[in-house]
């Protein structure tokens, strides 16, 4: 099954915690690396750090996740390609994984601490508080709110 690329112009990507296969991230990186492909990727990045958790995780490269994106495979597509594809992880892994990254809040990395109070701000949220979730879907929707 081809999904379609959405035009990250005019909408913003899928939340970062849809689901597929039980991976976190994985549709939201698939709709910027479609867009990318289709030109109509926007502000966004493919291949970017948030990406890379999921790549890490797995131990796979972007390009490779984008020729499989290419192809037309769908997101269902990629989760198979990613369980089969760098170290074997558990199901559990998966989910713990998920949760762990779904759960980060930057402000425990010296390195992020500062900017992300600062992103957090223009979005009216408090970095003690907020998961990185919650600064992409609050910066999504004031940049495409209507």
């Amino acid at each position: 099954m081809t999904t379609q690329a959405k035009d990250l112009t005019k909408q913003a990507p899928t939340s970062p915690r849809v689901r597929v296969g039980n991976y976190a991230l994985l549709a939201r990186m698939a709709d910027k690396g479609r867009a990318d492909l289709n030109g109509t990727v926007g502000e966004y990045h493919f291949d970017c750090p948030l990406d890379n958790y999921l790549f890490g995780f797995k131990e796979v490269k972007g390009e490779d996740v984008k020729a499989q994106l290419a192809s037309g495979a769908s997101n269902e597509d990629i989760a198979a390609w990613l369980d089969s594809h760098g170290p074997k992880k558990t199901a559990e892994e998966i989910k713990a994984w998920s949760d762990s990254v779904e759960g980060a809040n930057p402000t425990s990395d010296p390195e992020k601490k500062e900017w992300f109070a600062g992103e957090c701000a223009k979005v009216g949220l408090i970095p003690a508080t907020s998961t990185l979730f919650d600064f992409l879907e609050a910066d999504d929707r004031q940049s495409f709110k209507a």
